[in-house]
């Protein structure tokens, strides 16, 4: 596999659903999560802005997943806003590839993370998962 030029550049978007928000979740303690945009869902945004750099520089059979993630969650979004990951390749530790992600919505940046992925064999990854549900 090749690998990505050094700060190459992704982005992924999305409009604040009700799905997306902290209060949607099914596990919400009392008193529930408020109506706001979850971490959760900003960082599978921030996920997919990284993996858009990776994607083309895989070959057939191959997909790139998230190892780590340390994030930082500063502001609230409100559902309707628009919210962007930028996510930026910051090069390869051995076999992991790094990323700088930020995210934002209308009023600023409401988010930052520091994002490792690896590169692996689909049909691998699935078949080691379904060896799990059955331990």
């Amino acid at each position: 596999m090749n690998e990505p030029p050094l700060n190459s550049t992704a982005t992924a978007e999305l409009t604040v659903a009700g799905s997306d928000l902290a209060s949607a979740s099914p596990d919400s303690p009392p008193p529930v999560f408020p109506a706001v945009l979850a971490t959760a869902r900003m960082v599978a945004l921030m996920e997919v802005a990284s993996a858009r750099i990776v994607q083309p520089f895989l070959v057939a059979g191959e997909t790139s997943v998230g190892v780590n993630l340390q994030v930082t969650h500063t502001a609230a979004t409100a559902p309707g806003a628009k919210v962007r990951a930028e996510a930026r390749y910051l090069g390869r530790e051995g076999k992991l590839f790094l990323f700088e992600v930020a995210a934002y919505d209308p009023a600023g940046e409401i988010g930052r993370a520091r994002h490792t992925r690896a590169v692996v064999t689909t049909a691998r990854l699935e078949a080691g998962a379904a060896r799990r549900r059955g331990a």
